[in-house]
């Protein structure tokens, strides 16, 4: 029998994860909610054979309809949410889990609300970091298996993701989104590195952070050409409340069992001005090393001047595509090459077996601690020592300066 799942949100997000389900068994899309584009939604689910889909008044109006409840609205909605769906299953809604989008918070508070919301109804949780379930990934880790057994695990990660920008106003907004492209996208790249760093068949959270240092730019979105246009096309004003648009950091890790040191280093933007959305992983170790460009894809096509004006939607091609013309990479199937696809499989075995999935929505706080950490660390300008208690308790009440909106103590906008 499929597992209902229900759908809150309607944004790139959520539109992702229904692409995702079309190649995934076990599981039907019965309801959405979303403040927005809700019945475009349900019509593209029932268009595809994803289920029969009804567009629903209220949250709790969806946990009546649903096994699982997924959070895919903006990030600033996360704590109201689960505090409305806890509320239905202390009224009886019977759900077998409940999925959250990376981040979990934007800072420790809200994303440790969350663990305790659903700790407090018994709710199985699901982390969604789908970088971490890239098929690519797990196909160089299984062929690397035998050699890292005899000459020791990786000691070095480089992750990074880069694109031009975001789709939604909302992301651009710091004080909406929890800050920039470290808060967006550099929780992908701290946590695809931690897990390539801990040895085969350990735990996501083996390896222990030691230290984290980071530095942040506004490198382009703060100049007044871009500045303005920012402004025009998604309604925010970098000049009141910037926030970064590049990061750069290195988490150093210490194995339990042995002492040895490893270094996870992560690299995010906003400005990466190629063909649209990379994804690139290198991991290191004694003798041996893995590399994963998203870019690199067997079918390419060459589109000229004279047929531009056709291409009626670059990102039919490439998530994030800055081209319409010229030699273009084309993805043909991105949520699979992504790890979308596999994370949905992990969550729906793990809830129709009763329990967490893969990565939980502790994980997902280990995360969002690095992050701040990473933020600390900006605003400090030094090393920040995670094996210092209390390090670890000014995190847990930590509010970055641009998520703030207090952003221009940190860049100078032109």
């Amino acid at each position: 029998m499929n597992l209902k799942v229900g759908i809150i949100g309607a944004g790139f997000n959520a539109n992702f994860h229904r692409l995702a389900l079309q190649s995934v068994r076990g599981a039907e899309i019965t309801g959405v909610f979303a403040v927005a584009g809700a019945e475009a939604f349900a019509a593209e689910v029932e268009s595809n054979g994803l289920g029969e889909c009804s567009v629903c008044e209220s949250v709790s109006e969806l946990c009546q309809i649903s096994d699982i409840v997924c959070m895919f609205m903006p990030n600033f909605a996360r704590v109201e949410t689960m505090e409305e769906i806890t509320q239905a299953v202390q009224k009886g809604e019977n759900l077998k889990g409940v999925i959250c989008e990376k981040p979990l918070g934007s800072n420790m508070k809200e994303a440790r609300r969350l663990v305790e919301l659903a700790n407090s109804v018994g709710l199985n949780t699901a982390y969604f970091e789908n970088q971490i379930h890239m098929p690519a990934i797990h196909s160089a880790l299984t062929q690397l298996t035998p050699t890292q057994k005899k000459m020791g695990p990786v000691t070095l990660t480089r992750s990074a993701e880069e694109h031009g920008g975001p789709h939604e106003g909302w992301f651009w907004d710091p004080t909406r989104q929890g800050g920039g492209v470290l808060c967006d996208m550099g929780c992908h790249s701290i946590a695809v590195g931690w897990y390539c760093l801990n040895p085969i068949g350990k735990s996501p959270t083996f390896m222990r952070p030691k230290s984290v240092n980071c530095s942040l730019g506004l490198l382009k979105w703060g100049l007044p050409y871009w500045r303005e246009k920012l402004l025009k096309d998604r309604g925010v004003d970098y000049a009141k409340t910037p926030a970064e648009d590049y990061c750069s950091g290195t988490i150093v890790f210490e194995n339990p069992e042995t002492g040895q040191i490893a270094q996870a280093q992560f690299t995010d933007s906003w400005m990466f001005e190629k063909q649209g959305l990379r994804l690139l992983m290198e991991a290191m170790g004694p003798g041996y090393a893995l590399e994963v460009n998203s870019l690199i894809s067997p079918l390419s096509i060459f589109i000229g001047d004279a047929a531009a004006e056709a291409t009626a939607n670059a990102e039919a091609a490439l998530e994030k595509a800055t081209a319409s013309r010229g030699l273009l990479a084309v993805q043909p199937n991105e949520p699979d090459l992504y790890g979308y696809v596999s994370e949905w499989r992990n969550a729906l075995s793990a809830f129709s077996e009763g329990k967490n999935a893969f990565l939980d929505w502790e994980y997902g706080l280990e995360i969002t601690r690095l992050v701040m950490a990473s933020y600390v660390s900006a605003e400090c300008g030094k090393v920040i020592n995670l094996a210092d208690p209390l390090v670890l308790q000014v995190l847990e009440n930590f509010v970055p300066l641009i998520q703030q909106g207090r952003g221009n103590e940190l860049f100078h906008v032109a």
